[in-house]
C-alpha cells in the first residue's frame, strides 16, 4: 500500500484536523512495528515486518490512535502542545485503539476472522469452554466461600482482615474483588473472572446488565471500563485542568515539605 492510500483509509475511519503523515521505513525491526513522532506528526510503520496488509493495517490504526489522542489533548488544552506521558498505553488508549479497529472492520480496511483457521476455531471454543467459563464458575464458589469465612469470623470474634492477611494469605484487593464476584449469579461464569471483575464492580444494576451485555457482544474489557467511565470524561475542559492544578498543587507543597525535611536531616548529619 501507498502511504497516501494508508493516510486516506484512517482518514476514512475518523477524521483528523490535524495534519499528520504517513511513512513506511523500508525497514524491519526486531523492537518496535510502528512508532508515532507527536513533535512531527509522522506515523512510521516498519513495513518489512509484516507479512499480509491486514497486519499494517492493524499497525497503523494503532499509531493513527496515538495521533487523534494527541489532537484530544490538544483541543482539551486550549490549543496549546500538551507535555506527552511516557505511558502512552493507558486504558483510555486501548479503548479507542478497538474502536476505531471496529470502525476499520466496518469498513472492510481490516478482518480478525478466526472461522479462516478450523484449528484455531477449534482451539478458541476449547479455551472457552475448558478454562474460561469454568474458571469464573471457580471464583463465584469462592467468592461465596469468602462470604461465609467473614460470617464464621465474626461468630469466632475473629478479625476478618486478620483472617485474610495471616491465615488466607490473601491480598486483600484479591479478596475484595473474589467477594464482589461471589454475589453475582453462576450464569456470568462464562464472562470469565477477570471480565466478572469489571461486571462486580459496578454498582447500579443498569448500569452492570449494560457493561455485562457489551462484553458478550465482543467489546473488550478496556473498551468496557471506558464506557462506564464515560461520564466522567464528559467533564468540560476547563473543570478537568482546574482539578488536574488542584492535584499538582497538592504534590508539590508534599514534596517541598519532605524536601524541608531531608535538606534539615543531612544538615544534622
Amino acid at each position: 500500500m501507498e502511504n497516501e492510500t494508508i493516510k486516506g483509509m484512517l482518514l476514512d475511519i475518523q477524521n483528523t484536523s490535524l495534519e499528520f503523515s504517513v511513512v513506511q521505513s523500508g525497514k524491519e525491526s526486531k523492537r518496535v512495528n510502528g512508532l508515532y513522532k507527536p513533535d512531527t506528526r509522522e506515523i512510521i510503520l516498519h513495513n518489512k515486518n509484516f507479512k499480509t496488509e491486514n497486519e499494517l493495517i492493524y499497525t497503523a490504526v494503532h499509531e493513527y490512535t496515538h495521533h487523534i489522542i494527541n489532537e484530544e489533548q490538544i483541543q482539551a488544552s486550549g490549543g496549546r502542545e500538551p507535555p506527552h506521558q511516557a505511558r502512552s498505553h493507558t486504558n483510555y488508549f486501548w479503548a479507542k485503539f478497538n474502536e476505531l479497529l471496529e470502525l476499520a472492520e466496518q469498513k472492510g480496511y481490516y478482518r480478525i476472522d478466526i472461522a479462516d483457521s478450523p484449528e484455531l476455531k477449534a482451539l478458541t471454543d476449547e479455551i472457552r469452554k475448558k478454562y474460561i467459563e469454568p474458571n469464573g464458575q471457580l471464583m463465584i464458589e469462592f467468592g461465596k466461600a469468602l462470604i461465609k469465612a467473614q460470617a464464621l469470623c465474626e461468630q469466632a470474634n475473629i478479625r476478618y482482615e486478620d483472617y485474610i492477611d495471616r491465615v488466607l494469605q490473601l491480598p486483600r484487593t484479591t479478596a475484595k474483588s473474589v467477594t464482589k464476584v461471589g454475589l453475582l449469579p453462576s450464569e456470568n461464569a462464562v464472562l470469565g473472572y477477570d471480565n466478572m471483575k469489571i461486571v462486580a464492580a459496578i454498582k447500579k444494576p443498569n448500569e452492570r446488565a449494560r457493561a455485562q451485555e457489551a462484553i458478550k457482544s465482543g467489546k473488550s474489557p478496556d473498551s468496557v471500563i471506558a464506557m462506564m467511565k464515560r461520564k466522567a470524561s464528559q467533564i468540560d475542559p476547563k473543570t478537568k485542568l482546574e482539578k488536574e492544578r488542584e492535584r499538582l498543587t497538592k504534590t508539590i507543597s508534599e514534596l517541598t515539605q519532605r524536601l524541608e525535611f531531608v535538606e534539615e536531616s543531612l544538615a544534622n548529619m
